[in-house]
């Protein structure tokens, strides 16, 4: 008789959003009949807990999970995101927009952008932010839910969420532990090899406890304790192309309703991050440490604060890039253990979801197939370097030259891959998506006219239009896009009629 080979054990190592995550998605497809989760953290060690900003793809999540929004976004304090606002990227005084929407309508089969563009050339000064009704509900303060009866122009709104992502581990261990997972509270002291193939065969736990496995989760954040300290996966560098290494971290009280976008402000040497919640207000500054010191971005954060912090700020260093492998012998690693890019896209926590629903589509058995594994590792590689290069075009395409980190990031070299996609941008506004890529036209478009570098022509099939029917359908879009953004309740309102959370710091207006 054959030997059951169904993985019926999953050590999950590390708790934080990656760790309770993990064990979530796990849990609702695993059983307990089925197999046994267990996840191992110590509050010693605490969790790095600033990723507060999220993409649109996090509803995806929690609707797999089955969790109700309304219930999500009162326990974790959270807010609604439609974008993010870029201040002084381009160069000191401009600003953008990054809509989670569309730019528009696609006309006649072709993307919208083409026209817009068409009529920039030939004198119009109307900003493509006219044409989202993300941006404009954005800067309107407003929000509502797409549903199927509000039409076509409130269905176009994308949305994710600002929240706090230590509440968010809270409310996953509460759905987690409902679901059979175990917590044991401890360290890791040894990560203990299987003699004949170097597979983890368990863990033992500072207090002498030995956990044994079949599959291990590696959620240590940046030690990587499993993938790198036992496995030793390696590490692929990327700060040449994103340099900041170090952050700082405040949050402040709340002095007015939140705004429904994340604020990303250049600063001398980096960028301050503003994400406004329920309860308070997050905030941080992402630096290069070859350009400034800790005390004096420490200074320059909170010299930029809306009101008073509500704690000490909190200092991360960490490096750019990835795990050159993601999934070794039997260990998967999952979140900051796998890579870290800047969270200058809010891409951190899609990077724990995306690493999370190809293990499970790849799932294995005790054997770990090298084919699946290695295709795994693939996917991730791939994913992770389509993020990197987005990333990287918001500094190349900066016209700032006005300190060492600006003037460094304008002027490096950069990955192929991205300036072939810059190439196509520029000549006629093209973009094609590979592999599963995140980032779509919409985000390219407006980070690329945002920077000041928007296409130089457009797709020459819509001169068979006339501009007065180009004009006119534009027109049309943009006076229904108002129209659409004038009928919405504010932000606010909508979390005070659905998601009101409780208001821990009574915090004023």
């Amino acid at each position: 008789m054959m030997s059951d080979q169904r993985v019926q054990k999953i050590v999950i190592v590390g708790g934080g959003t990656a760790g309770w995550m993990s064990a979530a998605a796990l849990s609702k497809l695993m059983p307990k009949s089925q197999g046994d989760i267990v996840l191992v953290e110590s509050e010693e060690i605490g969790t790095v807990g600033v990723g507060e900003a999220t993409i649109p793809q996090i509803a995806t999540f929690n609707e797999r999970l089955g969790i109700n929004e309304d219930e999500f976004v009162r326990e974790t304090q959270a807010t609604f995101k439609l974008g993010i606002e870029f201040v002084d990227w381009h160069k000191k005084g401009t600003h953008y927009f990054h809509p989670f929407g569309t730019h528009g309508f696609d006309l006649e089969g072709i993307e919208f952008h083409h026209f817009w563009n068409k009529l920039r050339e030939e004198g119009s000064d109307q900003n493509i932010e006219e044409y989202s009704i993300n941006a404009k509900a954005a800067y309107s303060g407003k929000f509502i839910r797409p549903q199927s009866e509000h039409g076509p122009i409130i269905n176009k709104l994308g949305y994710a969420f600002h929240f706090d992502a230590i509440l968010y581990a809270k409310f996953l261990r509460k759905y987690s532990e409902a679901r059979g997972v175990r917590r044991l509270e401890g360290k890791v002291k040894d990560v203990n090899l299987r003699g004949e193939d170097g597979f983890i065969e368990s863990i033992t736990l500072s207090d002498g406890q030995v956990i044994k496995g079949d599959l291990f989760i590696d959620c240590t954040g940046f030690r990587g304790l499993l993938i790198e300290g036992a496995l030793k996966a390696g590490y692929e560098d990327w700060s040449h192309y994103l340099p900041v290494d170090s952050a700082v971290a405040a949050p402040c009280k709340k002095i007015e309703d939140p705004i429904p976008y994340t604020r990303s402000t250049a600063r001398e040497a980096g960028w301050q991050w503003r994400i406004p919640l329920q309860h308070r207000t997050g905030n941080g500054y992402v630096y290069c440490s070859q350009y400034q010191n800790k005390d004096s971005a420490e200074k320059l954060l909170m010299s930029h604060l809306d009101a008073p912090a509500l704690a000490d700020a909190r200092h991360l260093h960490f490096t750019t890039g990835r795990r050159k492998k993601f999934w070794s012998k039997n260990c998967v690693a999952i979140g900051l253990s796998a890579g870290f890019m800047e969270p200058l896209e809010s891409t951190s926590i899609h990077l724990i979801q995306s690493g999370i629903s190809k293990l499970i589509a790849l799932f294995p058995d005790k054997s770990m197939n090298p084919v699946e594994r290695d295709e795994y590792n693939r996917l991730l590689e791939v994913g992770y370097a389509h993020i990197r290069d987005f990333l990287i075009l918001h500094y190349k395409l900066t016209e700032r030259d006005d300190s060492d980190f600006w003037e460094y990031v304008r002027t490096m070299d950069i990955p192929e891959s991205l300036q072939r996609k810059i190439d196509l941008l520029e000549s006629r506004g093209r973009f094609f998506k590979y592999d599963d890529e995140l980032f779509n036209v919409t985000s390219w478009i407006a980070v690329a006219i945002g920077q000041g570098a928007p296409p130089k022509g457009y797709n020459p099939l819509i001169n068979s239009l006339s501009d007065n029917n180009i004009k006119q359908s534009l027109s049309n879009i943009r006076d229904a896009i108002d129209k659409a953004v004038l009928a919405m309740p504010s932000q606010q309102a909508f979390i005070e009629k659905f998601c009101k959370a409780e208001d821990v710091y009574g915090a004023s207006k």
